[in-house]
């Protein structure tokens, strides 16, 4: 599975605490907290705003399984790049949308991509981590005695 996120639709959302459209470091803040959020998934996001500098694939912002894009402004959206990364998905179905506008919900649908509601997805992102259960836990195994008596035998000094 793969996360395609409208970035400026999640932050618009206001559910985000201390990340808002009118902060500068909206993206930065976003960004930060998607790196997070894919260490529980693992699973490759892409996130696209509006107008950035520089436009398209942004190497600042990008890594941790996250990429960052920027459309270009002047007639080019976010919506348009992910509208345009649906329709060439090679296998949809694969494909997490992340948006609640109504073009890019319509698109996602008609090609069978999973949408999520970017309000849905805003309070997920507020979700504390898990803890980690016994069964998460990857505890060495104690050895059993007959380990125990060769080791004795090959360290042991006589």
């Amino acid at each position: 599975m793969a996360l395609l996120i409208d970035g400026h639709n999640v932050i618009g959302t206001g559910l985000i605490v201390g990340v808002s459209l009118a902060d500068q470091g909206d993206e930065i803040a976003l960004v930060r907290l998607l790196r997070r959020y894919r260490g529980r998934l693992h699973e490759n996001i892409t996130v696209v705003f509006d107008s950035g500098m520089p436009a398209g694939y942004s190497r600042e912002l990008s890594g941790g399984g996250v990429e960052v894009l920027f459309s270009r402004g002047r007639g080019e959206e976010a919506d348009d790049i992910i509208i345009r990364r649906i329709r060439r998905a090679a296998h949809p179905a694969t494909l997490k949308i992340v948006s609640s506008d109504g073009r890019i919900v319509q698109a996602a649908e008609a090609r069978g991509c999973q949408v999520m509601r970017s309000e849905a997805f805003a309070a997920s992102l507020q979700q504390p981590l898990p803890a980690l259960g016994p069964t998460a836990r990857r505890e060495k195994p104690l050895p059993n005695e007959k380990d125990v008596e060769e080791w004795l035998l090959l360290f042991s000094e006589e």
